[in-house]
């Protein structure tokens, strides 16, 4: 479970500089911007922010994201 001051600081990297960025917390596997859709994965309590990876999901429905997220 991730620390609810980090997800307070946590932003999309591909959004923050345009927009808001802000992220969902989603069953405590995926943080999804709320700006483009991107999902970034959470492994072992840690978020992996990188914009590539949300890339990868942006277009599977919030509730098809496998629980937990896969392993890279």
């Amino acid at each position: 479970m991730l620390n609810s001051e980090l997800l307070d600081i946590l932003r999309c990297p591909a959004c923050v500089r345009e927009k808001n960025g802000l992220l969902e917390y989603y069953k405590e596997s995926w943080l999804i911007c709320q700006d483009c859709g991107r999902k970034y994965p959470i492994r072992d309590d840690i978020p992996v922010m990188l914009i590539d990876d949300g890339d990868k999901w942006a277009n599977t429905a919030k509730e098809a994201l496998p629980i937990p997220a896969p392993a890279a």
